[in-house]
C-alpha cells in the first residue's frame, strides 16, 4: 500500500496522520515534514488547533478549506514567519528531523530558501516594485551554495529562468514588476523559489489570480519542476478540484481543525466528513449541473424569446486606444446578442478585450464603429444625461467589492445611494426598497448598520448585488464578481443570481475567465481573443463541441478531479 493511502480519514473536528513506513522500508520514501500537535495562536486567540500530517519526500501535499481555515497560518509556522510577539506555536513541525519550531532563529534561518522553498499567493505585492527583477534575482542568488562568482551566479539566474519558461531571461532580469504579466511574475517567484534547488517548496495560492490558461500551466511547472528536482510540494488552496487534480494527499481544514484527511481519489470522489461533502458541492468544476434547474427557467424565456428581439444587442463594435503614441486595437469588429431573462458569458484571457467590452456596453467608452442597443435604445452616441437615464435600467457589480464600496458608509446607505442619485421615493419608501433588496440577496437587517469592513466578502459583495437592484433594473453587468471569493461564498452568490433572475426575469453579462463557473451559470457565451469574437453558442455547444483551437485550450485547462496523478 501507498504511503499515503495510510492517511486515516477521520470525522469532522478530528485529526489526521500519514502513516509513513520507515525509510528503511523497501521503494518507502523518507517522511520530510512531520507536524504532530500543531496549535497556533494570535494574540491568545487560538487559530489552529491539534492538526497532524506527514508529506513524505517527492510527495505532494494540499492543505484546503475556506479563507480562515488555517491553511496559511500552518504554512507560515512552518516557514517562522508568524507575526513577532503575536503568533505563536506549539506541537511539533520536522523538517528532515530537525523541530524547526525549537531551533533557534539563527539555526533556522540557512534553511529558509535553501531547505524550505516559498511561493506567496500574489507576485505583484511579493516583489519590489522600484527595483528591477534582476536586482532582485541577485538576493535570491545568494541563497547558491558554494563560493560562485558573480558570472556563475547570474548564469545560474539565467539557467532557471529559462527552466520556468520564460524565454528572454535578459529582458526580464531588465524590466520592473509592472513591465511583466501576471503569469510572468509568478514564474519569476517560482524561479526563485527553486533556484538553490529546496526539498520542499511550499506554495500558498499560487494561481487564484491567473487566467486559466496560465494557470495550467504554473500547475504543469510546479510538477515537472517536483518530477526533476525530487521536490516536496506543500500546496495551499480553496480549489478541492485543483488539489483532486494536482496532490497525491489532502488535509480539508476548517476552522482551524482537520475535518478529513486522505489520498485525492478518495477524498475528491468520496468525501465522508459533513465539511468536505459540503466543500466538494461547492466547486464548479466537480457539479457542472448543480443548478440546472435554475438555470432551465432562463432557458425557457430564451426559447420563449426566439421571435422577438435581444434584450442586448452588440453589432460590429470597435475600439482602439492609443499607448505609448501606439495604436492598441481593444476590441475588433465584436458583435452578440442576449436574449431577455438570460445570461450571456463573454469569456478569454487577460487581455482579450472583455473589460473594454463591458465598459462599452455600460456606456463609459464610446465605440469607433458599430452600435449598441439595451431594450431597442442605442447606448453609443448618448450625452451624460440620456445615459444616465439607461442607468437605472443597467447597473453593475464590479469585481471587488471591497474597494468598490466607500469604506465609511454604512450597509443602509451604500444600497441606498442609487435611489438618493434619481430621487426615486419618499424616505420611508426608500429605506423600505433597501429591506427589500438585502432580502433578495439573503441578507439580515441587522447588517444596516454596519461598514464594509465588518463583512465578510461573500457579505460585501451581496450587499454590491443589492445596490446594483435597488433600482429594478433589467439588466446587470457582471464583472468577476466571485473571482475573490472561497468556493463555498461564490456558490451562495450564484446560489442568489440564478434566484432573481428565475423570479425577475433578470438579464445578465457575465464576464469571467472561470469556464467552470460559466457553465454553471451561463445560457450562451462569447469566446474572445485579443478583442475577436474566436466563437460563440449555447454552453453545450461551446463545452461539449468547440470548433475553434483556443476554445480548446480553454476548456483542457479547467481542473479535471478525475484525471489527477497518483505516486
Amino acid at each position: 500500500m501507498a504511503p499515503q493511502d495510510r492517511l486515516n480519514a477521520l470525522s469532522e473536528g478530528g485529526t489526521a496522520t500519514l502513516e509513513v513506513p520507515p525509510a528503511t522500508e523497501a521503494g518507502a520514501p523518507p517522511v520530510l515534514v512531520s507536524v504532530r500537535d500543531l496549535c497556533v495562536s494570535y494574540g491568545g486567540h487560538q487559530v489552529v488547533s491539534d492538526v497532524s500530517f506527514d508529506l513524505p519526500r517527492g510527495h505532494r501535499l494540499a492543505l484546503i478549506g475556506e479563507s480562515g481555515s488555517g491553511k496559511s497560518t500552518i504554512a507560515r509556522s512552518l516557514l517562522r514567519l508568524l507575526p513577532a510577539g503575536v503568533g505563536k506555536a506549539r506541537g511539533t513541525i520536522e523538517v528532515q528531523g530537525q523541530d524547526v519550531l525549537t531551533l533557534p532563529e539563527r539555526h533556522f534561518r540557512p534553511l529558509r530558501g535553501r531547505t524550505i522553498g516559498f511561493v506567496p499567493q500574489d507576485p505583484a505585492s511579493s516583489l519590489n516594485p522600484v527595483r528591477t527583477i534582476g536586482s532582485q534575482a541577485r538576493e535570491a542568488s545568494a541563497l547558491l551554495p558554494g563560493d560562485l562568482s558573480k558570472a556563475q551566479r547570474h548564469q545560474a539566474v539565467v539557467e532557471v529562468l529559462q527552466r520556468v519558461g520564460l524565454d528572454d531571461p535578459e529582458r526580464v532580469l531588465a524590466s520592473y514588476p509592472h513591465q511583466l504579466s501576471g503569469g510572468m511574475l509568478q514564474r519569476v517567484l517560482i524561479g526563485f523559489a527553486v533556484l538553490p534547488e529546496p526539498a520542499l517548496l511550499v506554495a500558498d495560492e499560487p494561481t487564484s489570480a491567473l487566467d486559466v490558461t496560465i494557470q495550467k500551466r504554473i500547475l504543469d511547472l510546479l510538477d515537472e519542476l517536483r518530477d526533476s528536482l525530487d521536490i516536496s510540494l506543500l500546496l495551499i488552496t480553496h480549489d478541492l478540484a485543483i488539489a483532486a487534480e494536482r496532490a497525491d494527499s489532502v488535509v480539508v481544514l476548517k476552522d482551524g481543525r482537520v475535518q478529513e484527511a486522505g489520498p485525492t481519489a478518495r477524498v475528491s470522489s468520496a468525501p465522508t466528513s459533513d465539511y468536505a461533502k459540503r466543500l466538494h458541492a461547492d466547486v464548479p468544476a466537480l457539479n457542472p449541473d448543480r443548478y440546472a434547474d435554475l438555470r432551465d427557467v432562463g432557458a425557457a424565456r430564451r426559447a420563449r424569446a426566439s421571435d422577438e428581439g435581444p434584450k442586448i444587442a452588440v453589432r460590429g463594435v470597435s475600439k482602439t486606444f492609443t499607448v505609448d503614441r501606439s495604436r492598441l486595437t481593444a476590441v475588433d469588429d465584436l458583435s452578440f446578442e442576449v436574449p431577455a431573462g438570460t445570461t450571456h458569458a463573454i469569456v478569454g484571457e487577460s487581455g482579450s478585450g472583455k473589460t473594454t467590452t463591458i465598459r462599452l456596453l455600460l456606456g463609459l467608452e464610446t465605440p469607433d464603429a458599430g452600435s449598441i442597443e439595451v431594450a431597442g435604445e442605442r447606448v453609443d452616441g448618448r450625452t451624460h444625461g440620456e445615459l444616465r437615464s439607461l442607468r437605472r435600467h443597467l447597473q453593475f457589480v464590479y469585481q471587488n467589492p471591497f474597494t468598490s464600496l466607500d469604506p465609511t458608509w454604512k450597509v443602509e446607505r451604500l444600497v441606498r445611494e442609487p435611489l438618493d442619485r434619481f430621487r426615486i421615493g419618499t424616505k420611508d419608501e426608500r429605506r423600505a426598497a433597501v429591506r427589500e433588496a438585502l432580502d433578495a440577496v439573503g441578507l439580515d437587517q441587522t447588517l444596516l448598520a454596519r461598514r464594509p469592513d465588518a463583512l465578510s466578502g461573500g457579505q460585501r459583495q451581496r450587499v454590491a448585488i443589492a445596490r446594483a437592484l435597488v433600482l429594478k433594473p433589467d439588466v446587470i453587468v457582471l464583472d468577476e464578481p466571485t473571482s475573490a471569493l472561497d468556493v463555498s461564498v461564490q456558490a451562495d452568490i450564484v446560489q442568489v443570481l440564478l434566484t432573481l433572475q428565475a423570479e425577475l426575469g433578470l438579464t445578465y453579462v457575465f464576464v469571467s475567465h472561470d469556464l467552470a463557473l460559466v457553465r454553471q451559470l451561463a445560457h450562451t457565451v462569447t469566446v474572445v481573443r485579443r478583442g475577436r469574437v474566436v466563437e460563440e453558442g449555447t454552453v453545450a455547444q461551446i463545452f461539449d463541441a468547440p470548433r475553434e483551437d483556443y476554445t480548446r485550450t480553454l476548456l483542457d485547462s479547467i481542473p479535471d478531479a478525475h484525471h489527477g496523478r497518483t505516486s
